[in-house]
């Protein structure tokens, strides 16, 4: 057995262990437990989280709150923990959503929400807390209609004490990870950009709460289009992103891979990530035009090129945002070059270790420019701005050998891809080279 192999069984045997002593504890121990146990959690690495996050572990909690040897305290001070670490490894199953426990919190939820005296804020805030953060999306209309209002009042809290923005970047992150879920815009919007201005005013929430507040609302644009305006207008999401680009770039360090991460450096690099992410919705769904898109693609650039090296799925990501907004006919080819999009997708096509995925992005990446520059030509005024992009871009593409480049890339496809592959180049090839 290998060293990896023992630290695996070790730190798994060691959680499953401390987990099974819990029944036999009183409430006070139990506590000391669970210390112990989010230590556990927090060394652990996201395989090893996935093997200890049961059902089997979520049914065992549910026997010991009905036989009241587990205290619905002390269960939420342990699943929260559990809900944060999945959020954070970014651990998306099923395990929860089947579990007794699961319908347990669901019926808690509804009777605290439905007493018309003596309702527990904080006990809802806790059970809606830990039901969100567990159910990867399978949140259903009427849970979300208790469960975002009753979330976003918590976030509300105006003190900047560390205890009390604790408490809201948890909030904020159940809201967060709530994904694409269908919400009201009548249940969430006035709330959620009154906590992003007062965050643009006074600076007292963490990275990872206000990255947060944005991922929760960006993910309406699916559903939604009207809030474009305030995104774009009132709230200005296209300034604010490029600006926490910028910062966190300066803050993590790009030359340690992430198991030899502080817990904070961690943080803070999964923080830039989701930007990356939240930016890769963005592309696909905004409907309106802004100037400083290029300062936007410049910032994207700066990441892929610092993670690129040690930080692949954060690069990787930089590049499927970057396609995205070729897909999107309100980015424009010219603000794509400016931004030096085109360099970073020609330096990662040029990369030795590229795979067939993002070598499939990449060339879907100058396809999607070939039709927008088509789409430019048939609605474009200013006919001599568009020729200028297009001579830019063959200059461009000309420099770095492009055509030498995509034949380079062939044998990373497989036989069943290579058809589609050859069908890009095609693309590529006759509405940009030779257009």
């Amino acid at each position: 057995m290998s060293t990896k192999e023992k630290t695996t069984t070790s730190a798994t045997e060691r959680f499953n262990e401390l987990f099974s002593e819990m029944e036999c504890c009183n409430a006070e121990e139990q506590k000391h437990k669970i210390e112990e146990l989010n230590e556990l959690m927090d060394e652990m690495d996201r395989n090893k989280q996935k093997l200890v996050f049961t059902k089997e572990m979520f049914n065992t909690i549910d026997k010991m709150i009905e036989k009241k040897n587990f205290s619905l305290e002390n269960a939420i001070l342990f699943l929260k923990n559990v809900g944060y670490c999945c959020a954070m490894k970014r651990i998306y199953d099923h395990a929860f959503c089947e579990s007794l426990l699961n319908e347990r919190f669901k019926k808690m939820i509804i009777e605290e929400e439905e007493k018309k005296e003596g309702k527990n804020e904080s006990l809802l805030v806790d059970l809606c807390e830990c039901f969100s953060l567990l159910n990867f999306y399978f949140i259903s209309d009427e849970l979300i209609s208790i469960c975002v209002p009753c979330l976003l009042k918590a976030v509300s809290k105006k003190e900047e004490s560390e205890e009390t923005q604790k408490e809201v970047e948890i909030a904020l992150l159940v809201l967060s990870e709530m994904g694409c879920s269908k919400v009201k815009q009548e249940l969430y919007l006035k709330e959620i950009t009154e906590i992003i201005k007062h965050q643009q005013k006074h600076r007292n929430l963490t990275k990872l709460a206000y990255q947060s507040a944005w991922q929760f609302i960006i993910d309406r644009l699916l559903f939604n289009y009207i809030i474009d305006h305030a995104v774009m207008n009132e709230i200005h999401f296209v300034k604010e992103a490029t600006r926490e680009l910028e910062e966190l770039t300066k803050c993590v360090n790009w030359k340690k891979k992430e198991e030899e991460m502080s817990k904070e450096e961690a943080k803070e690099e999964l923080t830039l990530m989701r930007w990356v992410e939240t930016l890769k919705i963005y592309f696909r769904y905004c409907s309106l035009q802004n100037e400083e898109y290029v300062c936007l693609f410049c910032r994207i650039v700066q990441v892929y090129r610092a993670a690129k090296d040690n930080h692949i799925e954060i690069s990787d990501k930089c590049i499927y945002s970057l396609r995205n907004a070729t897909q999107n006919r309100f980015m424009k080819v010219e603000d794509l070059l400016k931004g030096g999009a085109v360099d970073a997708v020609l330096e990662e096509m040029q990369r030795r270790t590229v795979d067939g995925k993002i070598a499939f992005e990449s060339l879907q990446f100058f396809s999607n420019v070939s039709y927008r520059l088509k789409e430019e030509e048939r609605y474009e005024m200013e006919e001599a701005k568009r020729k200028a992009t297009k001579m830019k871009m063959l200059e461009k593409l000309e420099e770095e050998g492009f055509e030498d480049i995509v034949i380079s890339i062939h044998d990373i496809f497989n036989n069943r891809n290579r058809q589609i592959y050859t069908q890009l180049i095609v693309i590529v090839l006759h509405l940009i080279l030779k257009a």
